[in-house]
């Protein structure tokens, strides 16, 4: 069947048989089980009531349940087991394996310096950027454009920028636009990508360059609720725009920076495609999703694999309920 059919098909199946679920589940427990009849019809209503919002659940609990909750406790199971052994148990011998190499612990180390900088840089640029859009007369413009990358997936993103750091051998024509620079002030091309920590900072920069417009976003909707009587009384004061901004308008949205930034905190702790594309966790670049990758498709190593799967949902879990709390005690 030709891709494109093949979509609308699955596409009007799908919608069709949500649309279908819904009525028939509707109709099965007004008319079926609880019909609004007789001299129990008043009770029947209240109980009909009371199930109807679990079939709307249903579905959405089926699929969290079969691709979140499933894996999760699969994934478990095969950090405690052996390929090798024909998926014995073997305890935690994985996870004294892989803490024994040098390549996790290069993983975990990078990762830790993504999550200093990249949140920080992504919500300190996404803050400013807010602040400055909303001064302007073509601020929705630039908004726009600093928004686009959000667009672009981590992969299309990695290989524009694997282009921009490119680099050709000394006396060709360079079509990276870094080196193009460089040769053009008479320096010497550099292998971006390949130079020791620094090639780290290279790439953190593409998720950066993605995630300050989501963070410009959402600041920029937190900016504009601040009440301008604040502001306004902070002028009457005396303040200057600097004061007014780090002492009258960041507190107000402090909370809001901390959502933006335990998000991006998430994001990075997933962190793969840009890698993946750039590097391949060459040059001392390896980052705990890539690493996993690496035990579980190239190594054929599902013991390892799943540990280290496991390692990084340990790491994500504390963020994504401290954040999940916080957002409900705003709600309050």
């Amino acid at each position: 069947m030709h891709p494109a059919l093949q979509g609308l098909l699955t596409i009007f199946i799908g919608v069709g048989g949500c649309i279908g679920y819904f009525y028939f589940s509707n109709q099965f427990l007004d008319k079926v089980l609880f019909p609004a009849r007789g001299p129990n019809a008043g009770r029947n209503i209240n109980r009909a009531n009371m199930i109807r919002p679990w079939l709307f659940l249903a579905p959405a609990l089926i699929a969290l349940g079969l691709y979140l909750a499933y894996p999760v406790v699969e994934t478990l199971r095969l950090s405690l087991t052996d390929r090798s052994q024909g998926g014995g148990f073997v305890g935690g011998a994985n996870y004294a394996q892989m803490f024994s190499e040098p390549k996790f612990w290069e993983a975990l180390r990078n990762n830790m310096v993504w999550l200093i900088v990249v949140p920080a840089a992504s919500t300190a640029f996404g803050l400013l950027a807010a602040q400055l859009t909303d001064r302007i007369k073509w601020g929705n413009i630039a908004k726009s454009l600093i928004f686009m990358p959000m667009a672009i997936s981590f992969v299309g993103a990695a290989v524009i920028w694997k282009l921009v750091y490119d680099t050709r051998p000394a006396g060709e024509e360079q079509i990276g636009i870094l080196n193009a620079i460089l040769v053009f002030f008479g320096n010497e091309p550099q292998t971006f990508l390949t130079i020791p920590f620094w090639n780290n900072i290279f790439l953190m920069i593409v998720l950066v360059w993605i995630q300050t417009g989501f963070a410009m976003v959402i600041l920029s909707a937190a900016l504009r609720g601040i009440p301008e009587e604040t502001i306004e009384a902070a002028i009457v004061d005396g303040a200057n725009p600097l004061q007014i901004f780090f002492k009258i308008k960041v507190p107000q949205i402090m909370g809001t920076i901390v959502v933006v930034w335990t998000t991006i905190t998430i994001v990075v702790l997933k962190v793969f495609d840009i890698v993946f594309a750039m590097t391949n966790g060459q040059w001392e670049t390896q980052v705990l999703a890539n690493y996993m990758y690496d035990k579980l498709f190239r190594a054929n190593d599902w013991g390892v694999g799943s540990a280290s799967a496991m390692i990084i949902m340990l790491l994500v879990t504390p963020i994504l309920v401290w954040n999940v709390h916080n957002a409900r005690k705003e709600m309050r």
